[in-house]
């Protein structure tokens, strides 16, 4: 019989393993001494299992039991998730970039914090048409020097929530389609202080 170390019928192994040898041990299985190892190995089986789910709630990735602490650990709920990032899925996400998020001001960076969260987007940066330096059909007519301080994120889309097997909850909604109002909010938290941000949505 191949044993599974940590299960049940291994922890009595272990156990039988440890008692003196002779007529007055026996091993069978239905020896009264062998049905008394039975139950000390079942919970010895049960501290096991509660150990490598420790593991699991260890990573903030895969936590379910110990959300609720690492959203403690995070601030979280914050003013930009609180009411939007209900499903446990939503939640996470929002925990991870919460405690991954490293800063910074680039397009690359504002991409990867979207995708974090869930959204697809585009960024366009305005600047002043100028002759010499500006091509016709490639470059738009960005109007006034100030037009530098300003910028577009495009959403591509709403955020689709399906429920999944492993990574739902009971109480989760078998789908959710949400806005990105907490995309809008952590946008507008990031940007530099002096630009302009607008926020369009295409198919949401």
């Amino acid at each position: 019989m191949d044993l599974i170390r940590g299960s049940v019928p291994y922890y009595r192994q272990q156990l039988q393993s440890l008692k003196p040898r002779g007529a007055a041990w026996p091993t069978d299985d239905e020896a009264n001494q062998t049905a008394l190892l039975e139950g000390q190995a079942v919970e010895f089986s049960r501290a096991h299992g509660r150990s490598i789910d420790l593991l699991f709630e260890g990573d903030p990735r895969a936590t379910r039991e110990l959300l609720a602490e690492w959203e403690a650990f995070a601030g979280l709920p914050d003013i930009c998730s609180a009411g939007i990032a209900t499903t446990l899925q939503e939640r996470r996400a929002a925990l991870v970039e919460k405690l991954t998020s490293r800063g910074g001001q680039s397009i690359a960076y504002y991409l990867s914090m979207a995708l974090r969260l869930g959204y697809t987007i585009e960024i366009r940066e305005t600047r002043p048409f100028i002759c010499g330096r500006s091509r016709t059909g490639r470059d738009y007519l960005g109007g006034a020097p100030i037009n530098r301080h300003y910028w577009k994120v495009k959403v591509i889309g709403p955020r689709i929530t399906p429920f999944r097997t492993g990574a739902s909850r009971i109480g989760d909604r078998l789908g959710k389609i949400t806005r990105a109002e907490d995309l809008e909010c952590r946008l507008h938290q990031l940007k530099p202080a002096h630009t302009g941000l607008t926020v369009a949505y295409e198919g949401a």
